[in-house]
């Protein structure tokens, strides 16, 4: 299971959803989805201005979980 991990690392580093918006010149609606990890498909641009708006890496944004239904 791949997972968006927007909203724990805004949080941790006391960032809000508006500001990571105008860091990164992206409508606030885009971010929010991000933040609530209600996108379906993850546009690799928006996640490289984020990555850049944030300086972090691609980890600090997706955390990717095996499914063990094996």
């Amino acid at each position: 299971m791949i997972r968006l991990t927007v909203k724990e690392y805004l949080d941790n580093h006391k960032i809000t959803r508006y500001e990571l918006a105008k860091r990164a010149g992206i409508s606030f609606q885009v971010v929010d989805k991000y933040y609530k990890n209600k996108v379906v498909r993850y546009d690799s641009y928006l996640l490289e201005k984020f990555c850049d708006a944030l300086d972090c890496g691609i980890t600090d944004l997706i955390e990717y979980k095996p499914d063990n239904k094996n």
